[in-house]
């Protein structure tokens, strides 16, 4: 059998060692040296700064999607107007741990009913906090989906008011 001329490749098989560093070094991959690679990181740590101040000012284009729109925003404005047993439950589980110390039984057992009383009524307080969120934003947004809505209400709540993120936007008593 006989190979014709248009059938030869046209140039020689390049030796092995020449094929395998072509191979090695991708088009595509940036060629670049410990500043490019210090400065890309310096750059990156900026832009994720930048974003968590945007997210915790609570600009729309940096929240994630549980926080985006207009029906979200309304519950969070809806739950830091008003005052919550929620938000003062981490400050009195610190008191409770600090009377649980006291070698006194009385006190321990008192802190510790304590505890259970504030939890129980955060537990209540969340259930009609998020039905009547859940009521306020039927009024208002009378197509919006409420599922979800009253839980992220009442998770918000339970925030102590200074690490809620996004801040709250307005203050406790203000209507919005």
């Amino acid at each position: 059998m006989s190979e014709s001329t248009d059938d030869k490749k046209g140039r020689p098989t390049p030796k092995r060692k020449d094929a395998e560093a072509a191979r090695k070094i991708s088009p595509l991959a940036p060629a670049t040296t410990r500043a490019q690679k210090a400065k890309a990181k310096e750059a990156a740590r900026a832009a994720r700064i930048a974003q968590r101040e945007a997210y915790v000012r609570g600009d729309e284009n940096a929240l994630p999607l549980r926080d985006k729109g207009p029906v979200k925003k309304f519950a969070r404005n809806y739950v830091d107007s008003r005052r919550s047993i929620g938000e003062y439950f981490l400050p009195i589980i610190f008191v409770v741990l600090i009377l649980t110390l006291v070698p006194s039984k009385v006190f321990q057992l008192g802190s510790i009913l304590i505890m259970y009383a504030v939890l129980l009524i955060s537990v209540v307080d969340g259930f009609f906090l998020s039905r009547k969120l859940k009521r306020a934003v039927s009024e208002r947004f009378p197509d919006a989906e409420l599922k979800g809505v009253g839980m992220y209400g009442w998770l918000r709540s339970t925030q102590m008011r200074r690490m809620r993120t996004p801040r709250p936007a307005i203050k406790r008593g203000e209507s919005f």
